[in-house]
């Protein structure tokens, strides 16, 4: 090897280290997977000179795949997220086993994208790295360029590593989400022992005193005696009616009550009036608790509103998930409305648009009298 080529080289690996130093740091910087996942994005096209990547990850409970993050998909997969629906030849082969070890991470063609024309940025090939956990399967990273080149061994030992420390990455964030689902069952029992030493005992002396008073009148005591006992319990009953309220805000059940958020949708649509058609796209993605709890408050009242007040026959819900937004649209052919008349509160809107915004999203209404109505919600999740 000449001195100019061993130059190179170690210019080369001096690269490489710090890319995935700054990659290590990306990784211990967050314990929140979705941001993790777009730093090591775009960490991998600065280290191969690459454009586009993306993410499939396996759900823990049930091992179907959902696309968890991505990074300049062309335009034929950006715009249309149902074609990131489902299995393809790189999830297939993945859980087949044949996707394993430096040696087989390399390029394949994208079964998405192959029997397109336009909207592809001139993408056909992709690299897959499979994602593992102590040989658990987590998901595949691809990475693609429209100029691909042959990877060299380099490359996928490169790649294999950034996988290894993506894994690693993954259950470690998964672990820490799980750890905080612990913590919420020991608030939940801590604050039901709260109940029982505060609101039970609280009851306990409003029954003294009414027995108290109860048997002053049968004995013909001092009105002004019994009469004292009587507000003193309803002082008890008052402070013990407030600490109700308060715990029940702290401990009340969520609306999906164990649910996921489409089988939740699913029942409510059921269990609707008028016909509901859900349409469902990237259903397998978790979202966040809040999200999840939200959105469901959003389609709730959205079909009351449809149902009590449009006069419609059918409502159509539509839930659109990828690893940057997810969007609610709740739309019906009912009697419409003009917009101006939003102002005063009707329907409800007011509140439906408050609660958006609480979730840092954007809320977006058409309707037409006599055209039905159509209500949107978008909502980040980074």
């Amino acid at each position: 090897m000449s001195l100019d080529e061993h130059a190179r080289q170690l210019q080369r690996r001096n690269a490489e280290l710090s890319i995935l130093n700054s990659m290590a740091q990306a990784l211990n910087r967050s314990m929140d997977l979705g941001q993790t996942l777009h730093a090591i994005l775009a960490q991998v096209a600065e280290l191969l000179d690459l454009q586009t990547g993306w993410v499939w990850l396996l759900r823990d409970d049930d091992g179907q795949s959902y696309l968890a993050a991505a990074q300049n998909l062309p335009p034929a997969l950006a715009h249309n997220p149902q074609k990131m629906e489902g299995s393809c030849y790189c999830l297939d082969t993945y859980r087949d086993g044949d996707l394993a070890g430096a040696a087989n991470v390399n390029v394949v063609t994208c079964s998405r994208l192959k029997n397109l024309v336009d909207g592809t940025d001139g993408l056909r090939y992709h690299a897959s790295i499979p994602l593992y956990a102590h040989s658990k399967k987590l998901g595949v990273l691809n990475v693609a360029s429209t100029d691909w080149r042959e990877l060299s061994p380099d490359d996928l030992q490169l790649l294999y590593t950034v996988g290894d420390m993506l894994g690693i990455a993954v259950e470690r964030a998964r672990l820490f989400e799980r750890s905080a689902e612990v913590g919420a069952v020991e608030e939940r029992n801590r604050l039901a022992r709260e109940i029982h030493d505060t609101l039970a005992q609280g009851l306990t002396a409003v029954s003294l005193q009414l027995e108290s008073a109860d048997a002053l009148l049968e004995a013909g005591a001092d009105p002004a005696r019994v009469r004292q006992m009587v507000q003193q319990a309803l002082l008890l009953t008052r402070g013990n009616l407030e600490e109700a309220r308060r715990s029940v805000l702290d401990l009340r059940a969520a609306p999906l009550a164990g649910r996921t958020l489409v089988e939740a949708l699913a029942v409510l649509a059921a269990e609707a009036p008028l016909p509901i058609d859900l349409l469902v796209t990237g259903g397998s993605q978790p979202l966040p608790p809040r999200v999840e709890i939200g959105l469901y408050r959003l389609a709730q009242e959205a079909i009351n509103n449809a149902c009590q007040h449009a006069q419609a026959s059918q409502i159509v819900v539509k839930l659109v998930a990828t690893p940057h937004v997810v969007t609610l649209t709740v739309e019906d052919n009912g009697c419409g409305f003009e917009l101006a008349d939003v102002a005063d509160g009707r329907f409800g809107l007011v509140g439906l648009n408050e609660r958006v915004k609480l979730l840092n999203g954007r809320f977006h209404i058409e309707s037409t009298p006599g055209k039905g109505t159509k209500l949107q919600a978008e909502l980040p999740l980074n």
